[in-house]
């Protein structure tokens, strides 16, 4: 099988994870916001859901990794609205003046969640779609936990190895430094993997395009003229409306992914003229 170290991977975004959050959610004595329950509820289970799957077929449970496979079919679009609350709730903190940060950064979290969703939607569509390939199937399943990196590890940065900013902006923007370094360490990742197995290396290298999009869109979107109007648009939204659409993104991803990968019908074969 493919990727046989794979769960030590998964397991190492979602320790990742933990640390990066440690203190702002897992360890908060204080009130935390829905919207970060249902991210974090729903993106740690699709971590574990990936380890597990990667275990089950690596011991030939294949029942089991079929139904969990099947059950991705619910939690994929629970994670699309758990991204959909938090870029909401950046949004309405933007529109509301909450923090200066909010302020100064809270189009480039919007361009940062928006090139996420992009990313999951289309590496999750391509594993549907090429499910009967194992190797690209494995790899676009696998490719979906680095678009998580990036903002817990720029915390670990940020917190704990602040000389990994190689950058050295000012505060705020340093927040952007440590998130494009993070994004770029993923690049790097992604594209030895898409190298070492260039036949079968679409996932890495679409994953490295993705979060190098990500990276760039951040870093220059408070310098960009027009988005902070954009975001504040964005805002004005109704919320229901944008977490719909959230959930119908995952929901639409996950059924023309697995309509894409049906075999074609087969002809029946030709028989000779008045045979």
């Amino acid at each position: 099988m493919p990727y046989r170290h794979a769960p030590y991977l998964v397991g190492f975004v979602l320790l990742v994870i933990v640390a990066g959050f440690w203190a702002s959610y897992f360890a908060s004595g204080e009130g935390v916001p829905l919207a970060f329950h249902v991210h974090a509820i729903s993106s740690m289970m699709w971590l574990a859901l990936l380890i597990v799957q990667q275990v089950a077929i690596q011991r030939r449970a294949v029942d089991l990794h079929r139904w969990l496979g099947r059950a991705s079919f619910v939690l994929f679009p629970l994670m699309m609205l758990g991204f959909m609350m938090i870029m909401n709730r950046a949004a309405d903190r933007f529109e509301t003046g909450a923090s200066p940060v909010s302020v100064a950064l809270g189009p480039a979290f919007g361009v940062g969640m928006a090139s996420a969703l992009a990313a999951y939607l289309t590496l999750f569509y391509f594993a549907l779609k090429n499910r009967r390939n194992v190797q690209l199937h494995a790899g676009y399943m696998l490719a979906t936990p680095l678009s998580l990196f990036e903002s817990p590890f720029s915390r670990v940065m940020g917190d704990y190895m602040p000389w990994m900013n190689v950058i050295g902006s000012a505060f705020p923007h340093a927040i952007l430094d440590t998130i494009a370094l993070s994004d770029g360490l993923v690049a790097v990742f992604a594209l030895v993997l898409w190298w070492r197995n260039r036949k079968h290396g679409a996932p890495w290298l679409m994953t490295a395009g993705f979060v190098l999009l990500q990276a760039v869109g951040m870093w220059f979107a408070p310098f960009v003229p027009g988005m902070a109007d954009g975001f504040a648009a964005y805002a004005a939204i109704p919320a229901p409306v944008t977490l719909a659409l959230g959930v119908a993104a995952g929901g639409a991803a996950a059924w023309l992914g697995w309509e894409a990968g049906n075999s074609p019908p087969r002809r029946a074969p030709a028989t000779a003229a008045g045979g």
